[in-house]
């Protein structure tokens, strides 16, 4: 039997529509010796069950893995992630020519506080709340068992996604296999993966579809990338038949594996340049009309509600930027990654740019992150992608 977690009188509300959080100021008391990560029962004030999720210290103090329920099945994490696994065949994203996207992502799929991306044969996991830490062997030969994808490697990359305070001294490293390469395709396009140094899994999948509408739009422009990060939208431009594609990062690290992957694609293509140097002083010493499609791809301005404020302004005086650069007839994609900047304060926070610019701008697609980064409807938190593609006159 779990340890029970009681909640205040009013408190299950959230609970009851299926929201998969439990905040601390809901919390009427708390066992002894409970555990980050323990497996706890969360009741309301009369003792009646709302589900099992994972303890952690902090303002979530449980996250919710399953309603209605004092215990978990054995098979629970088995299945939760061959459900996962049908989604994406269903989306169609296991094919010859596509091995790369997310199996799960967090709550969207029920598993909160977990996040995995295949690269192939390989699973790259990261654990963003103690328990799932402590699952993580678990979920790893399970994620070997799935009979929809061929899963050989896993690593495990957590290092800095935990929580700080939990103390857990976690290790990057394979759980299940080893390294055997590292090149993963994505709409027939390769990219070389970097999982052991490179940010968050080491590839963003959540652009994948937004790159190839980028790739409709190239065709005889010359195009900008900025931040371009592991050239994932510059590789896109070349096959989509740009005239020119320049790559700025600031780290040359960067700007490295981006000429690595346009030379997996299109080796010796004078087509394209990498300039590993600071992304806002190039924009702000480039020609005016230099470029007529222009991606801004930055990385998260706010990660905290604390940073919002200079976040939005630092969404203003970029975009504001591009505004003025861009040439007349040009494209702007631009996004926001921040979960805590909404849809329409990132909006507001374009428009003004764009206002301020003077130039004339319509709307012509508003972008999201890809279905296999959903979000429960429960759990509106989980959409934190935003983007638009503007024509600037």
């Amino acid at each position: 039997m779990y340890p029970v977690i009681k909640l205040k009188p009013g408190k299950e509300e959230s609970l009851l529509r299926h929201h998969p959080w439990v905040f601390s100021g809901a919390v009427a008391s708390l066992p002894e010796n409970l555990e980050e990560g323990d497996y706890v029962v969360v009741t309301d004030s009369k003792g009646q069950t709302l589900g099992v999720g994972h303890y952690q210290i902090g303002s979530i103090t449980v996250r919710i893995l399953e309603f209605g329920v004092d215990a978990i099945s054995d098979d629970f994490y088995f299945k939760r992630l061959s459900n996962a696994a049908d989604l994406r065949l269903t989306l169609g994203l296991c094919r010859p020519d596509n091995d790369c996207f997310r199996l799960v992502h967090g709550e969207g799929d029920f598993l909160p506080g977990l996040v995995v991306d295949i690269y192939g044969d390989t699973a790259v996991m990261q654990a963003h709340s103690p328990g799932m830490h402590f699952e993580r062997n678990t979920i790893a030969e399970a994620l070997t068992r799935l009979p929809q994808i061929n899963i050989r490697n896993v690593y495990y990359k957590s290092e800095t996604t935990l929580p700080f305070k939990a103390r857990l001294d976690p290790h990057n490293d394979y759980l299940i296999g080893g390294f055997d390469g590292n090149v993963a395709t994505e709409n027939g396009l390769q990219f070389n993966i970097d999982w052991l140094k490179g940010q968050k899994t080491g590839f963003f999948v959540d652009q994948r579809e937004n790159r190839a509408l980028l790739e409709k739009f190239a065709k005889g422009r010359e195009v900008l990338n900025m931040f371009c990060y592991t050239g994932g939208f510059s590789v896109y431009a070349m096959r989509g038949g740009a005239l020119s594609v320049d790559s700025v990062d600031s780290s040359a690290k960067a700007a490295a594996l981006t000429d690595a992957n346009i030379a997996l694609n299109f080796p010796d293509d004078p087509r394209h340049t990498t300039h590993a140097v600071d992304a806002f002083k190039y924009l702000a010493d480039m020609p005016k009309d230099r470029y007529d499609l222009i991606i801004l791809d930055p990385p998260a301005f706010a990660k905290h509600r604390s940073a919002l404020k200079n976040g939005l302004i630092g969404y203003r005086k970029l975009n504001a930027k591009a505004f003025e650069k861009i040439r007349p007839g040009g494209i702007l994609f631009t996004f926001s990654c921040s979960q805590v900047v909404s849809r329409e304060a990132f909006r507001l926070a374009v428009f003004s740019a764009a206002a301020k610019s003077g130039r004339k701008v319509r709307v012509l697609h508003q972008l999201t992150q890809p279905a296999d980064h959903p979000f429960d409807i429960s759990h509106p938190e989980g959409e934190y992608l935003k983007g638009l593609i503007l024509y600037v006159e």
